[in-house]
C-alpha cells in the first residue's frame, strides 16, 4: 500500500468523500471481510473496497477489475493497495502492480495467504486431487458452487465436475461450529472426505502488514 496510484491524465479532482491518510486496498471478495477484520484489529488505516469474488472462476478479468477500480478511487485516496496474491492471473497482476506502483499480497494464490506456501506445495504434493475450502467458500458453497455450477439443476454432474477429486481439506480460519457443519454438508455434496487445517488469520495479517510500508520498494515477501 505504499505508493500512489498515478491519476488519469486529467487529474481527478479530489471529492468530497476523499479519505487523506488512509489506504485504499482493492481486495478479492472473498478475503475483503477477513482483511477489514484484520485492519480493525490493529488499527490500520485501510479501507477495504472488494472485487465480486466470482472473478476467481474468470481470472484473466481480475487485473483489468482491479484497475477500473483503481481508476474510480482515483483523488481519494493517496495510498493504494491490491488485495489478491497472484490467483491465476499469470501475472497479470504483477503487471498492474509495476505499472501503477502498488504492491499485491504474496504468494500465488489466497490459500498461500492462509496456511503459507510451504504447506500448500506439501498438501498438493501428499495428495493431487485435493479440493480446497476456505470459510468464504465454506459459507458461501451454495452459491458460489452448487448453483454456479448448475448443480442445484443438474445434480448428476457432480462426479464430472468432482470425480477426480479425493479430499477437502478446509482451511479454518475461524472454525465456528456452524461453519463446522457447513463444511462437512459441502464435503458430502461432493462425496468426500473433509480434513480441518486450523489455519487463524495470522499470516494474513502478517501479509497486510508487510504492504503498510509507504517508503518500501520491494515486492512482498513470499508467503511464507
Amino acid at each position: 500500500m505504499p505508493f500512489p496510484v498515478p491519476s488519469p491524465a486529467s487529474g481527478p479532482v479530489p471529492s468530497p468523500a476523499a479519505r487523506p491518510g488512509r489506504i485504499a486496498l482493492v481486495a478479492c471478495g472473498a478475503i475483503a471481510r477477513p482483511a477489514a477484520q484484520a485492519a480493525a484489529r490493529h488499527g490500520w488505516p485501510i479501507d477495504v473496497h472488494p472485487l465480486p469474488p466470482l472473478l476467481h472462476n474468470h481470472p484473466e478479468r481480475i487485473a483489468g477489475e482491479a484497475e477500473h477500480l483503481l481508476d474510480e478511487l482515483a483523488g481519494r485516496y493517496d495510498r493504494f493497495a491490491i488485495g489478491y496474491a497472484d490467483c491465476g492471473t499469470y501475472g497479470a497482476i504483477d503487471e498492474l502492480c509495476e505499472r501503477r506502483g502498488v504492491r499485491r499480497l504474496a504468494g500465488l494464490h489466497c490459500y498461500d495467504l492462509l496456511a503459507g506456501a510451504p504447506q500448500m506445495e506439501a498438501t498438493f504434493e501428499a495428495e493431487p486431487g485435493t479440493y480446497v475450502f476456505t470459510d468464504f467458500l465454506v459459507e458461501s458453497f451454495e452459491r458460489t458452487v452448487v448453483r454456479e455450477l448448475g448443480l442445484d439443476r443438474y445434480p448428476e454432474l457432480r462426479d464430472d465436475y468432482f470425480g477426480h477429486y479425493t479430499r477437502v481439506v478446509w482451511l479454518a480460519q475461524e472454525p465456528t461450529p456452524a461453519r463446522r457443519e457447513a463444511a462437512q454438508r459441502a464435503a458430502d455434496r461432493m462425496g468426500l472426505p473433509l480434513q480441518v487445517v486450523v489455519t487463524g488469520t495470522s499470516r494474513l495479517d502478517e501479509a497486510m502488514a508487510d504492504l503498510l510500508d509507504p517508503d518500501d520498494p520491494r515486492p512482498p515477501a513470499a508467503a511464507s
